[in-house]
């Protein structure tokens, strides 16, 4: 017995649900890490803005289209869930992010969409709107799927893998794969062309991560080389030579990104020890000579 289109668009709209369900989820360990610490950590709330912006844009299309129920189950969880990422972001950050996340909401959120509701809904005819519509959420996720390329341009710049999360980068690719059968047997490019794309991208990462995944290799002090009262800040300086390395310099490479803004407070002293490695070398050169 034949299963029909509909079915079959069904189940791959459950199974793209499914998928989403755990890909929207994924910034939880960040934000119980910010909840924490009490801080935002030097986070962007961008990612939780436009994130919300393609939320409330697939659920209009969505209801405009009437019939494509599995894309307003997931966006709508969607929306609630970024709505919760902002808030938190919100109540962390310090007040210039506060102040830029209102902004961006603003303008993007809320005029952004506002913008576009108020053309497509009032100023276009009812036969063509969904079609609009359509076009302007393709467009959308393209430009969304392409910011890939920033990741993976510096993947291969440094030949190294640990910016790119090989699981979440899994999940995303699956994702599409689900997405791009629904939109096929629905029979709307709208949904499925964007996520050809996203496919393409989530499998370049993929290969990208298990050509320049290094494993078991993680950033060390080196041995002896210590900044007093300054134990969890290293700052990585020019190396000037091997023996000057070896013998007199210190670093100072942040142990963790998050504590980027700790640094700011040691700046001074970080200059002065920079300073004093380039005189040391210059010493060493005249001794040499």
């Amino acid at each position: 017995m034949a299963i029909s289109q509909a079915v079959l668009a069904t189940v791959f709209g459950i199974l793209g649900n499914i998928i989403s369900f755990f890909v929207c989820l994924a910034p939880i360990p960040t934000f119980v890490r910010i909840y924490k610490r009490k801080s935002s950590e030097g986070y962007q709330s961008i990612p939780y803005v436009i994130s919300l912006f393609s939320a409330m844009l697939w659920m209009y299309y969505a209801m405009i289209k009437k019939d494509a129920m599995m894309l307003i189950t997931i966006n709508s969880f969607a929306f609630v869930i970024q709505i919760v990422y902002i808030s938190l972001y919100f109540f962390y950050a310090p007040k210039k992010e506060k102040t830029l996340t209102v902004k961006f909401v603003l303008f993007v959120d809320v005029l952004g969409f506002g913008a576009i509701f108020v053309l497509t809904y009032f100023l276009i005819h009812a036969n063509k709107r969904v079609h609009v519509l359509g076009y302007i959420c393709m467009v959308f996720a393209l430009s969304v799927f392409v910011a890939p390329l920033g990741i993976i341009r510096k993947v291969i710049k440094t030949k190294s893998a640990e910016f790119m999360p090989f699981g979440l980068s899994f999940f995303l690719t699956l994702s599409a794969v689900m997405w791009f059968f629904y939109g096929l047997l629905l029979k709307d490019m709208n949904i499925a062309l964007p996520n050809v794309l996203g496919f393409i991208f989530g499998v370049l990462q993929m290969i990208l991560f298990l050509i320049y995944k290094k494993p078991g290799t993680k950033v060390l002090e080196p041995p002896g080389i210590k900044l007093q009262d300054i134990s969890e800040h290293v700052v990585d300086v020019v190396r000037l030579s091997t023996m000057v390395c070896n013998s007199q310099m210190r670093t100072l490479v942040p142990q963790d990104s998050a504590d980027m803004e700790a640094t700011i407070d040691i700046d001074e002293k970080i200059r002065g020890d920079i300073e004093k490695i380039k005189d040391d070398k210059e010493a060493f050169l005249i001794s040499k000579n």
